[in-house]
């Protein structure tokens, strides 16, 4: 009699970034709650033992990556070596950011450069070092994160808007170039969702100001942004490319 595995399998592959908390942690869940063996992906190992441990409850597959998303170089080791153990890349998110608010006359060139190595330098690392396992498989699907600020004034936030719309456009482009090989690239941009990281930003009062300007009247869940990814990246989307999933209660069209 064969020996009985603990590992739920999975025959797809899922990257995602900035798993360790928040929205990427949800991702990270609910991807390998759909059978996905997850690769979830923080700067430091201990900020995924969440992350793994939630997981590895539900009898999910998952492992923990610890990998610095700023560093090309690392960033394409990592996903060779996941290709080469694992076999296969079908599903890429990047969900890694790094914030601070300040207005545009205090900026400083250390905020810029931070702000555009992970948002998106990363981005663009990911889906380089993605891309070979992806057209040899036959097709992947990468989901990118943007956000709102993309296409709105928010005091404080001009770094990062740049950022986000830069990932906006960045989605649109590579659609074209990757969707004809095969890979869909897709973003969601979610509206306010009050994560661990995002309440050390934003305080109460402001919550609650963003909870009045949305239509719907109430904030998101990272459970509501999860649910966009798993629907981009299932065979329900198969045909949809160059799409940005607004999950933000009708807050842009207000």
């Amino acid at each position: 009699m064969p020996p009985i595995s603990t590992e739920a399998p999975a025959a797809k592959v899922a990257i995602v970034t900035g798993a360790g908390r928040g929205i990427g942690r949800a991702i990270a869940e609910r991807l390998a709650r759909d059978g996905y063996r997850v690769v979830a992906v923080d700067l430091l190992a201990s900020n995924l033992d969440e992350t793994v441990a939630a997981i590895a409850a539900d009898a999910g597959s998952v492992e923990a990556l610890a990998l610095d998303v700023t560093d090309r170089a690392a960033v394409h080791a990592a996903f060779e070596q996941i290709s080469a153990r694992l076999e296969r890349i079908d599903v890429v998110v990047n969900n890694a950011m790094w914030i601070r608010y300040q207005p545009l006359v205090d900026v400083e060139e250390a905020t810029i450069d931070a702000m555009v190595a992970v948002g998106l330098k990363a981005v663009i690392w990911t889906m380089q070092a993605a891309y070979p396992t992806m057209i040899a498989q036959g097709g992947g699907v990468i989901v990118n994160v943007s956000s709102p600020a993309a296409v709105r004034g928010v005091a404080g936030s001009a770094i990062y808007s740049a950022v986000k719309g830069a990932v906006s456009s960045l989605t649109w482009q590579a659609s074209n170039e990757f969707g004809r090989q095969g890979i869909r690239v897709n973003a969601v941009v979610p509206g306010a969702v009050p994560t661990e990281g995002a309440r050390a930003l934003v305080d109460d009062e402001g919550y609650e100001l963003r909870a009045r300007l949305t239509p719907l009247g109430r904030l998101g869940t990272p459970e509501d942004i999860a649910n966009a990814v798993a629907f981009l990246v299932s065979d329900q989307a198969s045909y949809i490319n160059g799409h940005l999933l607004a999950v933000e209660g009708g807050l842009l069209a207000s």
